[in-house]
């Protein structure tokens, strides 16, 4: 069970920064077919496609990243 959790810990964490990373890096519209952008894409978008449909868009701004952030933290933070 601590091992589980443990994994479920170190997955969150790894996914904040990816997101992180997402985002800053969409500050510089890189190519979307960049070999990286294509990777965090796939990496991110399971988490942030639902929470899109759910959270609109203020104009040109997405909060998705940092709700997923807050959530995944969240998560990091219960688990005992």
């Amino acid at each position: 069970m601590v091992l589980f959790l443990s994994f479920i810990r170190i997955l969150c964490e790894v996914l904040t920064i990816v997101i992180i990373i997402r985002a800053i890096l969409s500050w510089f519209s890189p190519s979307p077919t960049n070999r990286l952008v294509i990777i965090l894409t796939y990496i991110t978008e399971p988490i942030l496609a639902p929470l899109r449909r759910i959270i609109p868009r203020a104009g040109m701004i997405d909060f998705t990243p940092l709700v997923a952030i807050i959530l995944l933290q969240l998560i990091i933070y219960l688990l005992p």
